[in-house]
């Protein structure tokens, strides 16, 4: 009897790398295309800023949601016919989209798009990890340099056809990698996952998660459904004490501790990474209308340092191992954002590129590690860690940001006050609120639309710089990570140090 690595019958198809790398090309075509033509469907369809958010908001959670539950199912369906489905989601959503008449089209079109967008990760991160076993970060990085090279070449393209040309071709180019990719995977043939082909069962799967991780996960999932349908707060907690007992009565699993403190640092991962990405197109907007160029082409200059990064990952971490490469990243992060509180004009480019350069391998490391180190979870626990991220931003990451703006703006406009002896806040400020994250004051935006021009600029200017200064107070995110991942290199090199867990089978 003989143990063998489960990758060495593997001969790598580069050209089904390729097919899961224009699939996340298509993610991230939808998703800028969405964001430049957004303003568009406002004028178009007359829709409300509360609307327009609606919509922004369905491309996101929908997208995490079907990360996990088709992490769930993926193995049994076919890694193909899932992929197969995500095809069919995208040409829908594009049809859908350019032929609707109002709110409700597009918010179905946008939620279908976001379903296909989570099958295409719950289908590309488990394939390429299992191709590549043995170098399964340096391809994950490389596979997720499709994200920000797909929001480069759909941003050009977007912005070079100009403001004239009609959003419904703009949205229309999400077709191109579309059918690229969907004609790539007919002739292709897709691995066992590494998990089946040790012979790892459905429930050891579910034991790497356990009632821990269930709890994380399902917790965030059923809150933020709970806000879309509105829910009350008891049925949300029923919900979540219902589903995670079940899990942990059928698993009889805590879950792997490891993977538990991992998807406790993926929320200020997230919250890092994705929550921040709006506030530096909006700073950035002065510095760049100074040079004469649109406010869109930070998110394509930022994202373009991301994908050379992520391309050319390989040497980094072969020198790096991936929790250093983290710790490194995460101070980088936490230096740039500082920067960004404090910087001003074109000095503001230079914070982003910071940022830039230390968000670029958060998300496919955090990827890689979980997939070296539970490959018995399969594609659960893997895409597990890369739907609660998704999510945590949404439901945890705005929520927390705004709140931070608000305060800070408050704050800002009251120091003004005292300093020129005006009553902006006594005339522009609400009463006491009560969120989540504790008791706040903003801006009242109906008593705004009847101040002066004076009053408007004035509060622009404070509300800008206040913007920046609460920057400073996300860095504390990346800080708590930087901190996370020295203790888990400390943890790891008392045991001999970090290695990936290979699997084997027996024949």
């Amino acid at each position: 009897m003989e143990n063998t690595s489960v990758s060495d019958s593997n001969s790598p198809d580069r050209l089904l790398f390729l097919t899961c790398f224009i699939a996340i090309v298509t993610t991230a075509f939808g998703f800028i295309l969405r964001a430049i033509v957004l303003p568009d469907w406002g004028v178009d369809f007359n829709l409300t800023q509360t609307q327009l958010g609606e919509i922004s908001g369905v491309g996101l959670w929908p997208f995490a949601i079907s990360i996990v539950v088709f992490s769930l199912v993926v193995d049994k369906i076919g890694y193909k016919t899932s992929l197969g489905f995500a095809f069919i989601c995208h040409v829908t959503s594009v049809i859908l989209t350019v032929t609707a008449n109002g709110y409700s089209t597009l918010y179905l079109a946008t939620f279908i798009g976001a379903l296909g967008n989570g099958v295409v990760e719950a289908v590309a991160n488990p394939v390429v990890a299992t191709m590549f076993s043995k170098d399964k970060t340096k391809w994950l990085n490389m596979l997720h340099a499709g994200w920000p090279g797909g929001l480069v070449l759909g941003g050009i393209i977007a912005l070079l056809m100009g403001a004239d040309v009609k959003w419904e071709y703009k949205i229309a180019l999400t077709l191109i990698p579309t059918i690229v990719y969907g004609v790539m995977m007919l002739r292709r043939k897709f691995p066992l996952n590494e998990r089946v082909q040790a012979g790892v069962s459905y429930k050891e799967m579910l034991q790497e998660v356990g009632a821990a991780g269930a709890l994380i996960i399902i917790s965030i999932v059923v809150f933020q459904l709970g806000e879309v349908f509105a829910w009350s707060v008891w049925l949300n907690v029923a919900i979540i004490m219902l589903i995670t007992l079940f899990f942990g009565f059928y698993t009889k699993s805590f879950g792997q501790p490891l993977f538990v403190i991992l998807l406790v640092i993926m929320i200020p991962l997230a919250i890092t990474e994705l929550g921040t990405d709006s506030w530096i197109t909006d700073l950035m907007t002065p510095a760049m209308s100074q040079i004469g160029l649109q406010a869109g082409w930070v998110l394509v200059y930022t994202s373009a340092i991301m994908f050379v990064l992520r391309l050319f990952a390989g040497p980094i971490i072969h020198k790096v191992s991936p929790l250093g490469l983290l710790a490194i990243c995460s101070l980088v992060a936490a230096v740039g954002l500082f920067f960004l509180s404090r910087s001003v004009g074109v000095m503001i480019l230079v914070a982003a590129t910071i940022y830039g350069f230390g968000k670029a391998f958060f998300w496919p490391t955090m990827l890689g590690v979980v997939a070296e180190r539970f490959p018995k979870g399969g594609a659960l626990t893997l895409n597990i860690i890369g739907g609660l991220g998704m999510i945590a931003a949404g439901v945890i990451g705005a929520g927390i940001i705004g709140f931070i703006q608000d305060s800070s703006i408050e704050k800002g406009i009251r120091e003004y006050d005292m300093v020129q002896n005006t009553e902006l806040s006594q005339k522009y400020i609400t009463d006491e609120k009560t969120s989540v994250f504790g008791d706040y004051r903003a801006l009242d935006q109906q008593k705004l639309s009847n101040a002066s021009e004076t009053e408007i600029d004035t509060i622009r200017e404070v509300q800008h710089q206040s913007k920046k200064e609460a920057l400073q107070y996300i860095v504390i995110f990346p800080l708590l990570m930087f901190v996370s991942y020295l203790a888990l290199i400390f943890y790891f090199k008392k045991k001999g140090g970090y290695a990936a867990v290979a699997l084997t089978s027996h024949e």
